[in-house]
């Protein structure tokens, strides 16, 4: 692997203007910088890099899609083939997570709440507890991590990853509340009655879209964001389909063969998935069968009924016919949506008509002090693109917080003279 990886770090060209970094890489990683200090034998200060530009950079050197990004725009796969630049972040980033001290400055006297612990909210978290706010994360699962953890398959990111970067954000002075809802027993005014001075939500996107057709509620049918929780739960049967042709369904279809499914096909309403080319490939490696201008009509017993679909004149999609295709269990991979339930008992905080949570360019909710972003607010995308997010939001909360602290010490000058 070392051998590997210093071969792949030595066909890096140090591109002047590095389109790797400034169009390949949403988080914008100094990639020529980081492959020169590993090359000089400074894995360190390389690793201090990743982690202070992206708190989840080891995460992303494994589940981003880099053919599409950095690697896509790597100067040397024009000719040939890309510098492996996922790797050598991944060497570097696994290594160093384990060194980090997690320092932070002075204490600021301000806490913050962080709902959800997905990548915006730990991300957010980092940010502000190494600024010296008190920070709180509430997460309503058992362990930590969000759709990271719950929503992509071990195989792909294991979960020792999440379980060393609990650890750091515990060394960091974080606290964390696992298996605590908010909007249940406690609210967004819970949070403010106990001296919250800021709430960031980064509830991500867990209520499964449906189809919206007949046979969705029966037993044989279930949803990709409830079996990715835990597939041992479930009995599949030697025959599933998966309706969708996102990363989401490539996961399941990759799962349901590992977890003993033996004939796995993904049903695609379109000529081509809309997963990333690499989980595609290895979808189909995996023994993955793919049916192509299918479109889901009803789920039955036996399985669901699929028409096929073609383009009109006018390049609107439509279908014809429709014929069951028979399979054990139908697993629905379509996409996702926020839960309401903050929202429902959060007053001030308003959606959009997707449900997703409306904020300004800051980041700043409809009701001061709540901040929200990530899945939450753009949609389920992936875990980069919920980073860049996150930073940009972080900012707007110390900007928030300085202002409310200054606010608070004039108050008090005041009082005093």
């Amino acid at each position: 692997m070392a051998v590997h990886v210093i071969n792949e770090a030595r066909r890096c060209l140090q591109c002047k203007k590095p389109q790797c970094q400034i169009n390949g890489c949403p988080a914008h990683t100094n990639i020529p910088e980081m492959v020169r200090l590993f090359l000089d034998g400074k894995i360190n200060q390389a690793g201090a890099m990743l982690f202070e530009n992206n708190p989840m950079s080891v995460i992303c050197s494994l589940v981003c899609d880099h053919e599409a990004q950095c690697e896509g725009h790597c100067i040397q796969g024009l000719k040939g083939s890309a510098v492996q630049i996922s790797s050598i972040e991944q060497y570097i980033s696994d290594t160093y997570l384990d060194k980090i001290e997690m320092k932070h400055e002075p204490p600021r006297n301000q806490n913050v709440a962080v709902i959800g612990s997905g990548p915006a909210g730990i991300t957010v978290a980092v940010k502000l507890a190494q600024r010296g706010y008190n920070v709180t994360i509430f997460e309503r699962m058992e362990y930590l991590g969000g759709m990271m953890r719950y929503g992509i398959p071990d195989f792909r990111l294991p979960r020792t990853i999440l379980e060393r970067y609990t650890q750091k954000l515990r060394e960091l002075g974080i606290h964390i509340r696992p298996n605590t809802t908010i909007g249940g027993a406690l609210t967004v005014d819970s949070l403010f009655r106990d001296g919250y001075d800021a709430v960031f939500i980064g509830s991500g996107v867990w209520r499964p879209r449906a189809l919206g057709i007949k046979g969705e509620s029966l037993g044989n049918c279930h949803f990709a964001v409830d079996y990715l929780k835990n597939p041992d739960c479930y009995k599949l049967g030697e025959h599933v389909a998966v309706i969708g042709s996102g990363n989401s369904a490539m996961d399941v279809a990759r799962t349901a063969i590992r977890k003993g499914s033996r004939f796995v096909t993904v049903y695609a309403r379109r000529s081509k998935v809309s997963a990333s080319v690499k989980e595609f490939e290895y979808s189909q490696v995996d023994g993955v069968v793919f049916e192509f201008n299918k479109a889901p009509v009803a789920i039955t017993p036996e399985g669901p009924m699929l028409a096929d679909t073609a383009y009109d004149e006018n390049g609107r999609l439509v279908t014809e016919g429709a014929r069951l295709f028979p399979a054990d269990s139908t697993i629905v991979a379509v996409s996702q949506v926020p839960k309401d339930k903050i929202v429902r008992t959060t007053k001030g905080v308003q959606v959009n008509e997707r449900g997703l949570i409306e904020v300004d360019e800051q980041g700043q909710t409809t009701r001061e002090g709540v901040f929200s972003g990530g899945d939450v607010v753009m949609g389920p995308y992936n875990v980069v693109l919920a980073v860049k997010d996150a930073k940009h939001v972080a900012e707007a909360i110390e900007a928030y917080l300085q202002k409310k602290a200054d606010g608070k010490a004039a108050a008090d000058d005041t009082l005093t003279e």
